[in-house]
């Protein structure tokens, strides 16, 4: 937006900042590390579907597999080892989140990219050249390790670069990469199973690309300007500035950053004045969406696509062909959310897709109910053609919604002094149920049959209500005035927003608190998806 900064009704200001050419090369490659992340999630339901992988090491769950007479179809694939090998990922993600949220603080968020990519090419290195299931493990481990690294630092990186403008775009531009990443897998899966004997070392190894152009793309960018006064270099943080912003007239954004990296490290107990009752709102909210988003049933359908799709009676190719569907349907809706979120809003997304997931899963349920037996893989061709459409509306509707709008939501309600400790917890929330869900649902497939997809409806009609209810509108409000003009607002939030409730930070000049949050040098510094 050209000219200087404009006004806001409480006190927020737009800067002058053009979308520069070092702004959109930046955020693309920082966005490698959700196409990685997306490669890791499409990847395994792949691998695991594929005998040859079975064989070698899983061949208790092969020689299942292969048997005409089973207590039941839908319990091939339990099997605890099995979902360890995708859920050990997430474990790790969720410890290594505590020691990125060290390095993106105190490194910057360049090199915690750059750590991230390298554990990703270790991880994939040992993936692809795996001998036994020990070596296989580690080597997702490792991988999970760059996912904690990558989804602190990624998210941010693009919040803090970007434009106030176009913030919500490029906070979508990393969960657009994982669909990406998603789709990518399901396709290198389709045609590596044609490849007898090695095909899954190629899937694996083929993760290699999006670890290498991360690296290379950690290599290459500039830290953001936050993260360079927040540590103490001003000079080289202005000087950033006025790069990324493709202007001279950055010294109001500057002083703003300045003044909130200030009043930012006077927060001695980040947790503990989380826990403080004006901050409870966004925290239950923060928690509750990723919560609900895991819950969906969202990631056990892509984890899993093509095993699903081959317990439902789907050929091997079959399988991976409808997985490939969903990845390419996830892609497009993820890019609809894109140019939708700014504009009809993120209740009008959520309650929506809210009504779109349930009907979807219930079909689904009724179908497989009626359709699919114990004892019996046949599904005609008409209803599982109608089941990948059920499930591509399933997807579609996740992925204009819940999918980005879990991480955006709780990027826009947490204030200066509590985000780092908000984001955090956000991120170990998120994965923590991540690998809850990876962990448990083959296991609950074997027990709930075609009733896993109305256990996942119930979930989403209770997400539903509570978006219904508790979840405030945050379109087109500046970070900076959400106190005010939000919460301040809500039927319920408005009674933990008093005004005698103090904080940890001192009042001070500019930086004066009011409710215990900052206001007006809080306006650049808060555009932030994921905090260390």
């Amino acid at each position: 937006m050209a000219g200087g900064g404009l006004p806001a009704a409480a006190g927020g200001s737009e800067f002058e900042a053009k979308i520069t050419p070092i702004v959109i090369i930046s955020c693309i490659m920082a966005a490698t590390g959700g196409l990685m992340f997306g490669y890791d999630i499409g990847v395994s339901g792949g691998v695991t579907s594929m005998g040859d992988f079975l064989k070698k090491f899983f061949p208790v769950v092969y020689r299942r597999t292969q048997e005409t007479e089973l207590d039941s179809n839908y319990c091939k694939y339990d099997n605890q080892g099995l979902q360890l090998f995708t859920s050990s990922l997430y474990l790790a993600g969720l410890t290594a989140t505590f020691f990125a949220s060290y390095t993106t603080r105190q490194l910057g968020r360049r090199l915690t990219m750059l750590i991230a990519g390298i554990f990703f090419i270790i991880g994939v290195i040992l993936n692809a050249a795996a001998q036994d299931l020990a070596m296989l493990i580690i080597g997702r481990i490792l991988l999970g390790c760059g996912v904690g690294f990558a989804n602190q630092a990624v998210p941010l990186f693009l919040s803090e670069i970007a434009p106030t403008r176009i913030r919500g775009g490029l906070n979508i531009l990393f969960q657009l990469n994982v669909t990406i990443g998603i789709l990518f897998a399901n396709l290198v899966n389709y045609g590596t199973a044609k490849i007898g004997g090695w095909g899954w070392r190629l899937s694996l190894g083929l993760a290699g690309i999006p670890a290498g152009l991360l690296t290379i793309g950690a290599l290459m960018v500039v830290d953001t300007p936050n993260s360079l006064i927040e540590r103490g270099k001003l000079e080289e943080g202005k000087a950033v500035l006025r790069k990324i912003r493709g202007t001279d007239n950055i010294e109001p954004e500057f002083l703003e950053l300045v003044e909130a990296s200030r009043i930012a490290k006077q927060v001695k107990h980040p947790f503990r004045n989380l826990l403080q009752r004006r901050n409870r709102p966004q925290l239950i909210i923060a928690m509750a969406l990723q919560i609900f988003q895991q819950f969906t049933g969202i990631n056990a359908i892509m984890f899993y696509a093509p095993v699903l799709f081959n317990t439902l009676g789907f050929g091997s190719d079959a399988a991976l062909y409808s997985a490939v569907i969903t990845g390419a349907v996830n892609v497009i809706s993820t890019i609809v959310s894109i140019y939708t979120v700014d504009k009809l809003g993120r209740r009008v997304l959520l309650l929506e897709a809210g009504v779109q997931m349930f009907l979807a899963q219930v079909i689904i349920a009724i179908i497989l109910g009626i359709k699919v037996k114990d004892h019996s893989d046949d599904l005609l061709k008409g209803f599982a053609i109608f089941v990948v459409i059920m499930v591509c509306t399933f997807v579609s509707a996740f992925a204009w919604s819940w999918g980005p709008l879990g991480w955006l939501i709780p990027s826009e309600t947490f204030p200066l002094e509590t985000r780092s400790a908000g984001q955090s917890v956000t991120v170990c929330v998120n994965l923590l149920f991540t690998f809850v869900i990876a962990q448990a649902f083959l296991s609950m497939l074997c027990h709930f049959k075609y009733g896993i997809f109305l256990f996942f409806s119930g979930w989403v009609f209770i997400m539903s209500i509570f978006v219904w209810f508790l979840v405030p509108e945050t379109k087109n409000i500046p970070i900076e005035e959400m106190t005010e003009r939000v919460w301040k607002q809500h039927w319920l939030w408005k009674r933990f927003m008093d005004d005698n409730v103090g904080g940890d930070i001192a009042m001070s000049g500019n930086g004066a608190t009011k409710n215990g949050h900052v206001n007006g040098a809080r306006s650049c510094f808060s555009v932030v998806k994921l905090e260390y």
